[in-house]
């Protein structure tokens, strides 16, 4: 009987290298991942295939999201709890998870992935449109 590897990962994550604000993110986590404990993939990168994730370019770049080790998906401040605790911030993590606190956190991240292109500057017409697909898809799932 075959073994299956692990992952050498915790986590795999879907980042936007083309926002400046998520590639100083980025910047920081490679930095303290001395373990290679995360596995970062840039989806502005050219050649990054969305449905390999089994999402759309819309879907990935309204919120950020994670690839776990088998096969799940998680998305959004999850993402970023997993990233941490992978680092080693389970404190941190632990702390994310106390409801007052976890509900502001969701809050803020929610009106930053809404509001994301605008505030880097990569606004265009097509993709900050109420009417654009990753603007009301995500507004639908925050009702």
């Amino acid at each position: 009987m075959a073994q299956t590897q692990p992952l050498a990962h915790e986590i795999e994550v879907f980042f936007d290298g083309g926002c400046p604000l998520c590639a100083r993110e980025i910047k920081l986590l490679r930095g303290r991942d001395h373990d290679g404990k995360i596995k970062f993939t840039d989806i502005d990168a050219a050649g990054f295939q969305p449905a390999d994730v089994g999402k759309t370019r819309e879907e990935l770049m309204a919120r950020m999201h994670g690839r776990l080790p088998d096969g799940s998906l998680v998305s959004g401040v999850e993402t970023f709890r997993r990233l941490y605790r992978a680092l080693g911030f389970r404190r941190l993590v632990w702390l994310s998870r106390l409801p007052a606190i976890s509900q502001s956190i969701e809050l803020v991240y929610a009106a930053f992935a809404r509001n994301r292109l605008r505030l880097t500057g990569r606004c265009t017409s097509a993709t900050c449109s109420p009417y654009h697909p990753t603007i009301s898809s995500h507004n639908d799932k925050t009702r």
